[in-house]
């Protein structure tokens, strides 16, 4: 699997039971559409499949738009490269996947500097700081797929501005081939005989992967989801002590062996074990009880999208048991896990694969996550340079 600069921090914990967030109806008028034929729904202000007239009529007017353009969705991440494939290959739909190694500001920033533009973004996957600056900064449209109500309390904006979609807990994943012991905790990660192999996925000042290790972290030295300093701390002594090594985390540097120890969420680096196997790489992956911590990641439709009705779809797609079977199959914990369980619709076998977690992660708030990120904003290079 391949990782990428996914960046901010993101909202919330992967629990076992879900809690039913009561839908709050938001049926529009149809409107007419300025783009197309003069009888069409104008999709760029429906909030529901509803105001198109149904899933069909949906479905007919993104067919119409032909086109779904996407940004910083790497294949090999949470399975996008299938999905992607299944949507166009039921729908007929092209796709077009920008900068695949790109961050969830650069999402932002495509949507701020491309506005009305055919080349912006129609939909956008990002960490729950950027699902909430855009939030506040009025670029997402307000939409609920068919079965938003049984998206888990908290994990949605309720006006349909951002959703929840996939998640999964920091781990540390070691080549085996190459590492005599593999750490289990971030205690570990201190020990002399690691100099020079503990990568992160990115700078964690944009990226939300290394973001959320440095949050692990802290709430394994000594913090709380109030106080990130003891994981930039933590990182400070881990370049002191030579173990920290600056290279970024992804498939070909794992492959390689040139990041022999990635922290990194739960689904790259249990693909990277799954995808390496073949090749004889070992490479073995621990979620470490000392430093829990989980999140998701998150959809929003740019309110300017070129394709409104082709986005809405996508969303359609992502959020039905096929879609959300589909993130499980990349390792990925889906937010409707337990309503697909519920409804015998959940992949059982997928699930089977994913790694046990002992314990319950702590929940951050978006205030907590906010003042986080401003706090490894201004401290991290101080850490790294100290």
């Amino acid at each position: 699997m391949t990782s990428t600069l996914r960046a901010a921090a993101l909202t919330g914990v992967l629990v076992a039971s879900a809690l039913t967030l009561t839908a709050c109806g938001s049926a529009a008028s149809v409107n007419k559409s300025s783009a197309g034929s003069s009888d069409s729904v104008k999709a760029s202000t429906a909030t529901s499949a509803a105001d198109f007239g149904g899933m069909d009529a949906l479905v007919a007017a993104a067919k119409k738009e032909g086109q779904l353009n996407l940004i910083t969705l790497p294949r090999d991440w949470a399975n996008y490269g299938k999905l992607m494939d299944e949507f166009t290959a039921k729908y007929g739909i092209k796709i077009s996947d920008e900068n695949p190694e790109g961050s969830s500001q650069d999402e932002i920033n495509a949507i701020t500097t491309r506005k009305n533009q055919d080349r912006a973004p129609d939909a956008v996957d990002v960490g729950g700081a950027f699902a909430i600056q855009g939030q506040q900064q009025g670029l997402f449209a307000s939409y609920k797929v068919a079965n938003f109500a049984e998206i888990p309390s908290g994990r949605a904006a309720t006006d349909g501005t951002w959703y929840n979609d996939y998640g999964g807990y920091i781990s540390i994943g070691c080549n085996a081939g190459k590492v005599k012991e593999c750490p289990k905790s971030f205690a570990d990660l201190l020990k002399p005989e690691y100099k020079g192999m503990v990568a992160l996925n990115g700078d964690p000042t944009q990226a939300n992967a290394a973001f959320s290790a440095v949050y692990a972290a802290a709430l394994a030295n000594g913090g709380s989801l109030d106080n990130i300093q003891p994981g930039i701390d933590f990182f400070g002594k881990l370049k002191k002590s030579g173990n920290f090594n600056p290279v970024q985390s992804k498939q070909s540097t794992v492959e390689s062996g040139e990041t022999p120890i990635s922290i990194d969420w739960e689904y790259l680096n249990s693909g990277y074990a799954s995808e390496f196997k073949t090749k004889g790489i070992n490479w073995q992956v621990n979620i470490p009880t000392d430093g829990l911590y989980a999140g998701y990641y998150n959809q929003a439709i740019n309110k300017w999208a070129p394709h409104p009705a082709a986005a809405r779809l996508w969303e359609e797609f992502l959020f039905s048991a096929d879609g959300q079977n589909g993130f499980l199959g990349g390792y990925a914990r889906p937010v409707l896990f337990d309503a697909l369980k519920s409804a015998g619709t959940l992949d059982s076998t997928a699930a089977a694969s994913l790694a046990t977690v002992s314990g319950t992660a702590p929940i951050p708030s978006q205030d907590q996550i906010t003042k986080a990120k401003a706090a490894v904003a201004s401290g991290w290079s101080k850490a790294l340079a100290g």
